[in-house]
């Protein structure tokens, strides 16, 4: 059974990049356009790994990690960030939250591939 794995952010361009690029790798992928859509669709259908933007209306990245973190279902789930930040501060930030790890656009498909089947197991 393929692993799902959830991609969240404002960019429907970006959104559908990450998709595009997770599905080929054979990857099972769903789209939320900011955190709280996230969390709405992630209790009805939980995901192996969140890929999330920080910077989103309505509930940010962070937001989006803490709240998950909060869950005791979702403490060992990997939540990567994906976003054009790489300000220290704000990535401690997403640390502090749980982030499992951090990764820059414009992202690179194939070190995308690799980090997200070496966190899904």
């Amino acid at each position: 059974m393929p692993k799902r794995v959830m991609t969240v952010d404002d960019s429907r361009t970006m959104r559908e990049m990450v998709s595009l690029t997770l599905r080929k790798a054979g990857f099972e992928v769903t789209e939320a356009e900011d955190g709280r859509q996230a969390l709405s669709m992630l209790k009805a259908a939980p995901v192996d790994v969140v890929i999330t933007d920080l910077n989103m209306p309505n509930m940010d990245g962070v937001a989006l990690i803490s709240a998950l973190r909060q869950d005791p279902k979702w403490r060992a789930v990997p939540i990567l960030m994906l976003t054009t930040e790489s300000d220290s501060a704000k990535k401690a930030a997403g640390k502090n939250a749980g982030a499992t790890g951090w990764l820059v656009k414009p992202f690179d498909p194939v070190k995308l591939i690799d980090v997200v089947k070496r966190v899904a197991g």
